[in-house]
């Protein structure tokens, strides 16, 4: 295993709420200088007319939480913020910091060892303890990214505005999951200033589920959003996006495409369960994963049909 090589200049670094920065500052990765941004970032939840909204990057976890209309327009949203860290977090944590953080990989956040992320030349977590590792393998670097927020707006196909850029996706922010020295797609002082959601669909519906290893203060295994419309007992739209499982959240498009204009039953909701893991490359401590992803799927969907069948009754 390498040794990290300190940098004789390190790159100065934004801190809004710090609970991710202020980690890497006391564990020596992170060695530039802090640029506070605090005072001067977006910290608004601004609405249209036709009730697409506009959240600031420094509003709080907690904010976005509570927000009675985002809970209504956009649930996946709420509960993947209620669902993240801890109430103390979430009252500092900004969406933007979210969106931003760095990796949670062990190996990446000991500054005395050297990976990708770091300069160095190998991934020593692909030949070490992966055990938290991705299930879809897709680059050099193996580490999961670590935002839960990010897989809730790539489920809602949210747009992402920098001071530099307009209307990036969540793929143009994060990547492909295949340059391994970067958890991002952001300049040096490139900023995040605003995140943009399109007006919610008649009719859909959400929801957000995680797998964790204990009941509270844990980083997901996995995670899974999930928006739908059903009508006429059918998947008329499916959006699926899952964090925990490859280098960036994932659409899981094959099973995307398994439900739509399918029956909302349990057969067919099984059938897209087994296709979420399509196109899956598990390292060999981590296909348990697969297992989590299958059942959060099929958890999520039948939850999700069987809200539809309440408010609108059986199909006849």
């Amino acid at each position: 295993m390498s040794v990290a090589v300190i940098t004789a200049n390190p790159t100065p670094e934004f801190r809004a709420g710090g609970t991710d920065f202020s980690e890497r500052r006391r564990s020596g990765v992170s060695q530039g200088a802090p640029i506070d941004i605090s005072a001067i970032g977006d910290k608004t939840i601004a609405w249209d007319a036709e009730g697409a909204v506009q959240i600031g990057a420094l509003t709080t976890i907690a904010a976005i939480a509570t927000d009675a209309r985002i809970s209504a327009a956009y649930p996946g949203i709420a509960a993947s913020a209620r669902g993240l860290a801890t109430p103390q977090v979430r009252h500092v944590a900004t969406l933007g910091g979210n969106l931003a953080q760095r990796s949670r990989c062990w190996y990446f956040r000991r500054a005395d060892i050297d990976c990708l992320k770091k300069s160095g030349s190998t991934c020593p977590a692909r030949s070490g303890n992966h055990l938290y590792g991705v299930a879809f393998d897709l680059g050099d670097c193996v580490a999961p990214h670590p935002s839960t927020m990010a897989a809730a707006l790539l489920a809602y196909e949210a747009r992402i505005i920098t001071d530099r850029r307009s209307e990036l996706t969540i793929a143009g922010l994060l990547g492909d999951g295949s340059v391994a020295h970067a958890d991002h797609t952001l300049a040096a002082g490139e900023m995040i200033k605003n995140i943009m959601l399109p007006a919610p669909l008649e009719g859909e519906r959400a929801c957000y589920k995680r797998a964790i290893g204990r009941a509270h203060a844990e980083w997901p295994l996995v995670e899974l959003c999930a928006r739908v419309v059903i009508t006429g007992g059918k998947f008329q739209l499916v959006r699926l996006a899952a964090g925990g499982i490859a280098p960036v959240p994932l659409r899981l498009t094959a099973a995307e495409v398994q439900l739509t204009g399918k029956v909302a039953n349990e057969e067919t909701i099984a059938e897209a369960a087994t296709a979420a893991s399509s196109g899956a490359k598990p390292l060999p401590m981590t296909g348990y994963k697969l297992d989590l992803l299958q059942g959060l799927v099929r958890d999520v969907l039948e939850r999700l049909s069987e809200q539809s069948v309440a408010h609108h009754g059986p199909r006849t």
